[in-house]
């Protein structure tokens, strides 16, 4: 890792592993910045909007060449680092199978391109990890440490030792500079500083050096401050503040990073442009920026957080290792009962303590429903702590801290987040602010997501009540129907589709698509499908059973379109008839594997005009032939040609089994792109 940083001038990266059979990627090295720079991305799923998930995803390297591209492509990440910095994503691989991720950071004044020498000491240093990986595992090496990631340590620093005489002129020349100097490592503490620093500081050196400055100055606790820290070792760039040391000294700082640490300058200064007005610097409790940037963070994440077991596993991946926080449950109140909505942390008989308090009367004397009745957070620092509030409490969970927080929504309680520490662990004031603010996103999140869930579950009811539950058995065919919901939206819409059974030798097939995602195109579906269906059982040709349905429509005046195919199959003759309205056309698969494209002139959408006439076509569907009736969402892809696409599905369904409809459905719908839209499939076959 050390290596391929050095080699291709990297001043940082993060090094990731994907276990066997998980979709997540784990952090498992950190170099060249804090450990808790990294925290929020410890775990990153592959479906996540980051660069390392893209990059092992698609197995490709993914370069974002500074702030305005991470911005605009990866919004998440960049609002929690909103500095210039430039950073390359690459899978590590090992033949064929992908090990892991590797993401390096250049400064912001890298080129806007990796040049062709970096990019090839990034790809082989790739290889080589990957292939330490595969190592590892066939090994059996654990491959995710079981606390946290470990930490490259920074280049040792070489400098010859002075003789006594240039120790003496170095001094001076210290001394002499006007202000103050002190020297950061990497992670922010406080290596060295001047005796002139101590008196701008106002405190002994020997209590500044090893400290944090926000920690051990608590009038430099502002966000503005750890901010610029950030900033510099981040850009790789100086960066400057001032800030108010009370009751009346503002002092200006000048930071200069470089591979292990920073430099600061200190003298005395007016406010600059970027400092707080003096009324908003805190007077007492921490405001510690690095929550606010989990704050952020957790904002992020969870506005893309769509059911509530969403919420549930988006807050446990952000919250427990930004808190050092072991366990979390998440509470809600269902009809006078308290319901666990999800737990991370507690396993084995403690699944078990979880399992017993779901759906037990809500009462004021357990913690997680006095905090919903309330809408006060309680913190216990101690078991004893929790008796005394609570004396009704069994010390049953093993663990020796916790948080109670409120979920607020709309101005009320919605439910309860339990924090639990396994060590005795102090909530300072400037952490309970914190904790609150962050179960304040988590309520609105869940009210959102329990609204999401309910909204979903009418959909799904209300699509399977219009779709057949059964297709009909019809001797001397056999069938095989596939519906997938589009990816987005409430997993409703307007594909349908249908198999009618008209007499003993014939039936008829019919397959459509309604504009839209909604409870208005999946109404109109049921509408069409019931017209369809009534006009089809009358006798009628496959051109007038379009004809009428369309002229319906349009009476109707839905403000929605619906492309539709209707086809007659005669099974005595083997003989089949179809009409089409703006819809994909079908295949059909020939008994010696040919497939053909079934080029009927397409008649108009339904219910654009009244009179429009839908030609038809004749054609031969003999035993061992396939016909195939699709809606678009099985071949419509974002830059697709369409006729490539249905090109490529044919292709599909000439190499599959005829014998067996539903392996052949299953093949055609897994290589389907991802479902933007819905998706409904349908194929025939006669029996010999």
């Amino acid at each position: 890792m050390a290596a391929v940083m050095r080699e291709s001038g990297a001043f940082g990266g993060l090094l990731y592993v994907l276990p066997p059979g998980d979709n997540a990627l784990w952090q498992v090295l950190v170099a060249g910045v804090p450990r808790e720079f990294a925290t929020p991305w410890r775990r990153v799923a592959l479906t996540d909007p980051m660069p390392v998930a893209d990059a092992v995803r698609e197995r490709r390297l993914v370069w974002v060449g500074g702030r305005e591209e991470m911005a605009r492509r990866y919004p998440r990440p960049a609002l929690v680092l909103p500095y210039d910095f430039a950073l390359a994503a690459t899978p590590l691989a090992s033949g064929t199978t992908v090990r892991g991720g590797l993401v390096l950071l250049w400064p912001g004044a890298h080129p806007a391109q990796l040049s062709p020498e970096e990019r090839d000491v990034v790809q082989r240093g790739c290889r080589h990890l990957g292939g330490l990986l595969q190592q590892a595992a066939e090994r059996g090496d654990p491959l995710v440490p079981a606390d946290r990631p470990r930490t490259v340590p920074p280049p040792a620093v070489r400098a010859p030792s002075p003789s006594p005489g240039e120790a003496a002129s170095l001094s001076a020349f210290v001394d002499r500079l006007p202000g103050g100097c002190c020297a950061l490592d990497i992670n922010g503490r406080i290596t060295f500083l001047t005796p002139a620093a101590a008196d701008l500081l106002g405190a002994d050196r020997a209590g500044l050096v090893g400290a944090l400055p926000w920690e051990a100055l608590p009038w430099m606790d502002v966000p503005h401050v750890e901010d610029r820290y950030r900033a510099a070792l981040v850009s790789r760039r100086p960066q400057a503040f001032t800030v108010l040391r009370p009751p009346e000294t503002w002092l200006a700082f000048e930071l200069y990073p470089d591979a292990t640490g920073l430099s600061v300058r200190i003298t005395r200064g007016g406010p600059a442009e970027d400092a707080p007005p003096s009324g908003s610097v805190p007077t007492a409790g921490p405001s510690r920026a690095t929550v606010l940037y989990h704050l952020m963070h957790l904002a992020s994440t969870l506005t893309e957080a769509v059911g509530v077991q969403d919420v549930v596993e988006q807050t446990a991946d952000q919250l427990l290792p930004a808190l050092g926080a072991q366990a979390m449950v998440l509470m809600a109140a269902e009809d006078g009962r308290l319901r666990i909505l999800g737990h991370r942390g507690y396993r084995g008989h403690r699944t078990e303590l979880m399992d017993s308090f779901d759906g037990v009367p809500l009462s004021s004397g357990i913690p997680g429903s006095d905090v919903m009745a309330t809408g006060v957070p309680g913190f216990f620092a101690s078991f004893a702590e929790m008796r005394r509030a609570y004396p009704a409490t069994v010390h049953e969970d093993g663990m020796a801290a916790w948080a109670v927080l409120p979920l607020i929504a709309s101005g009320r309680p919605i439910g309860s987040l339990l924090l639990s520490y396994e060590r005795p662990h102090a909530f300072p004031p400037g952490e309970r602010a914190a904790l609150t603010s962050l179960a304040g996103l988590v309520g609105q999140a869940l009210d959102r997501a329990r609204l999401y869930d309910a909204k979903h579950h009418l959909a799904h009811r209300l699509q399977s009540a219009l779709l057949p539950h059964t297709l009909p058995h019809v001797p001397g065919l056999k069938v095989a129907a596939r519906y997938l919901p589009a990816a987005r939206g409430l997993g409703i819409g307007g594909d349908f589709y249908d198999l009618i059974r008209l007499d003993e030798h014939t039936a008829s097939a019919t397959i459509g698509d309604v504009q839209g995602h909604n409870v208005d195109a999946a109404a109109l579906m049921g509408q069409v499908r019931t017209a369809v269906h009534a006009h089809a059982t009358v006798g009628a040709t496959p051109d007038d059973v379009l004809a009428r349905t369309n002229r319906l429509l349009t009476d109707l005046d839905p403000g929605l379109f619906t492309s539709c195919v209707y086809v007659h199959l005669d099974l005595a003759t083997h003989r089949a008839c179809l009409a089409t309205a703006g819809h994909p056309p079908p295949l059909v698969r020939h008994a010696d594997g040919r497939t053909e494209l079934l080029r009927v002139p397409p008649g108009l959408l339904l219910g654009i005009e009244p009179d429009t006439l839908y030609p038809a076509l004749e054609f031969g569907l003999p035993p061992g032939s396939v016909l195939a009736l699709y809606t678009d969402g099985l071949v419509e892809a974002p830059g697709v040609d369409l006729d490539d696409a249905i090109a490529a599905l044919a292709g599909l369904l000439e190499h599959a089994d005829p014998s067996d409809l539903d392996a052949m459905a299953d093949t055609l719908i897994r290589h389907a792109p991802t479902p933007g839209d819905d998706i409904a499939l349908l194929l025939i076959s006669p029996a010999a």
